[in-house]
């Protein structure tokens, strides 16, 4: 699916973030819960998180030109690395009000309805990240997995909140409610340092995974069974792009028709085997030994 047409999911994180942001933030109104605050400010990374999505979506849809010839499927990465310097701001924030909180400490307000408001925001948010992860899966958008790693993360931040403002109201430990934000705080903080990882790998052009570097294989190995041989297997993932180069060992007394015709056949199977692979083939006699010179990236020179 190209990149435009992912663009609706970016709209449907924004319409659930607006939509759990104006539920959360009545909960903690209701409430005033310091604990349903901080499940309130993620929301708002959530929507800023769409947004930049929604961007970085548009920018990796528009064509190669002469300036970016392999496209501009990387501008994902700076979507996901974005959301995950939002999340890490966000936790800054939930620990900042729940450390005041926890020195101030303060009775909770009409809990049931609060909590009850709660939870629906997060029952939008799981089916939205379900949805987001699903897209994101098939078609190797990390923007949208990003996406949806962090409204799943708020989904079990939610779990934990709605679960320790219960328990607030049941027992009156209002110094619980506090504590509950600091460890929410932490948890996001785990999946914002994972997100720019990630996004890291990806500008730094990270292989494509051992599964797809597998399935590859197995359609060189067919190859090898009729005499040919490959070497200087090279990939990289772009966004939902993933390029791959390799060079074809023919015989040598092949004409350049008939190794052009093998290098067709094989590209064909790999883009089979991997729809979503730009391929580059390059032919060299599998008899010469300088074939053998320029495996690694940099050429040996003379």
């Amino acid at each position: 699916m190209p990149s435009a047409s992912l663009k609706r999911y970016a709209w449907l994180s924004i319409a659930a973030a607006l939509a759990t942001i104006l539920l959360k933030g009545l909960a903690w109104w209701l409430t005033g819960s310091v604990g349903l605050l901080s499940d309130a400010l993620e929301s708002f990374v959530n929507l800023a998180g769409a947004m930049m999505a929604l961007a970085m979506l548009s920018l990796a849809a528009m064509p190669a030109d002469e300036n970016h010839a392999h496209g501009h499927g990387k501008a994902e990465y700076f979507s996901s690395a974005f959301e995950g310097f939002l999340i890490l701001i966000a936790a800054i924030l939930i620990g900042y009000a729940a450390i005041g909180r926890l020195l101030n400490p303060q009775p909770l307000e009409a809990v049931g309805i609060g909590l009850a408001v709660s939870v629906v925001a997060s029952i939008i948010n799981l089916a939205t990240s379900r949805i987001l992860m699903g897209v994101g899966k098939k078609y190797k958008s990390i923007t949208l997995e990003a996406d949806a790693h962090h409204l799943l993360t708020d989904v079990w931040t939610s779990a934990g909140v709605i679960i320790g403002v219960g328990l607030v109201w049941l027992t009156g430990w209002l110094w619980l409610d506090p504590v509950i934000a600091l460890l929410v705080a932490l948890n996001i903080v785990w999946t914002g340092w994972q997100l720019l990882q990630r996004s890291a790998a990806g500008l730094m052009d990270v292989s494509i995974s051992a599964e797809d570097l597998k399935a590859i294989e197995s359609v060189l190995d067919s190859y090898r069974r009729q005499g040919l041989d490959f070497h200087a297997l090279r990939t990289r993932q772009a966004g939902t792009r993933a390029f791959v180069s390799l060079h074809v060992l023919v015989p040598g007394a092949w004409t350049v028709q008939q190794g052009h015709d093998w290098s067709e056949r094989i590209e064909a199977s790999i883009r089979q085997a991997l729809p979503y692979v730009h391929l580059t083939t390059h032919l060299e006699p599998i008899e010469d030994p300088l074939s053998l010179m320029d495996q690694d990236l940099d050429r040996p020179s003379d």
